[in-house]
């Protein structure tokens, strides 16, 4: 008996991983799973760039804006979530697609992730506070302080990672290395990946694009909506936090606006 199949499309933002899975699920008249983090939350209907009504309408989505920014959501919820979700549209379907989006929420899927512990309000907004008054720099020094191990191996740049692996050592007083397992889960469904490329030039010229379109249908008001939930650690995101900092003064629209686009590209 042929096994199901999980077909992952993967690549940078705006390089058309919508519109080729779109034309994937009607080939196979199947459904789309979104492993793309941004995209979950009802409130971020811009700035997040989801699939249009239209797309909608065309196949059926799962994950997207399906929950609140109020609600305390994270990679081993989806993980259990997503899992459920893709076994009964197994018994209906012999293939399916996943696209993102988030590496860490695919990985959840194809590799499955290690438990860790529950996280306080308290303790993530502090550890967001900490990176918004010292930077992305105080929480390298803090990682190769408290857990060398984990700073070997953690992308240095990626201040959600930092910012995650501090919230574990600061609530356990362990090492957020003692946690992770890299024990990959078995599937009973098999992995097909597609990773999509094109050009620097051609994909930084969609971004600006993108971004400027962003604009024109309204993520600043979208952003100033949600001003009063900025510090959540789902709003801490390009194309919002760049906006934040409009709002709070830090730059003139402008430059918030080619911040976004910049951070956008990296």
């Amino acid at each position: 008996m042929n096994k199901k199949k999980l077909i992952v499309v993967t690549g940078p933002t705006a390089i058309g991983k919508t519109k080729l899975c779109i034309k994937l699920a009607n080939y196979y008249d199947t459904n789309i799973i979104s492993a793309d983090s941004r995209q979950f939350y009802k409130e971020l209907k811009i700035g997040s760039a989801p699939p249009n009504n239209e797309e909608l309408r065309k196949i059926k989505h799962y994950f997207i804006q399906n929950i609140s920014i109020k609600e305390n959501y994270n990679v081993g919820k989806y993980e259990k979530d997503a899992i459920t979700k893709i076994e009964e549209l197994f018994l209906l379907k012999d293939k399916l697609i996943l696209v993102g989006g988030s590496g860490l929420y695919i990985d959840a899927i194809c590799k499955g992730i290690d438990e860790m512990p529950e996280i306080s309000k308290e303790i993530r907004k502090q550890v967001i506070e900490i990176y918004q008054n010292k930077g992305i720099g105080f929480l390298q020094r803090e990682i190769k302080n408290k857990d060398p191990k984990f700073y070997k191996e953690v992308d240095k740049k990626n201040h959600k990672r930092l910012i995650r692996a501090l919230e574990i050592i600061y609530s356990t007083n362990k090492t957020f290395s003692s946690f992770r397992k890299k024990r990959i889960k078995k599937r009973n469904f098999e992995i097909i990946r597609i990773g999509l490329k094109i050009s620097r030039e051609i994909l930084y010229e969609r971004i600006n694009k993108r971004v400027d379109s962003m604009m024109q249908k309204g993520l600043l008001k979208e952003v100033e909506s949600l001003i009063p939930f900025k510090e959540n650690n789902s709003l801490n995101t390009v194309g919002y936090k760049e906006l934040f900092d409009y709002f709070d003064g830090k730059y003139t629209i402008t430059e918030a606006i080619n911040k976004i686009k910049q951070n956008t590209r990296r």
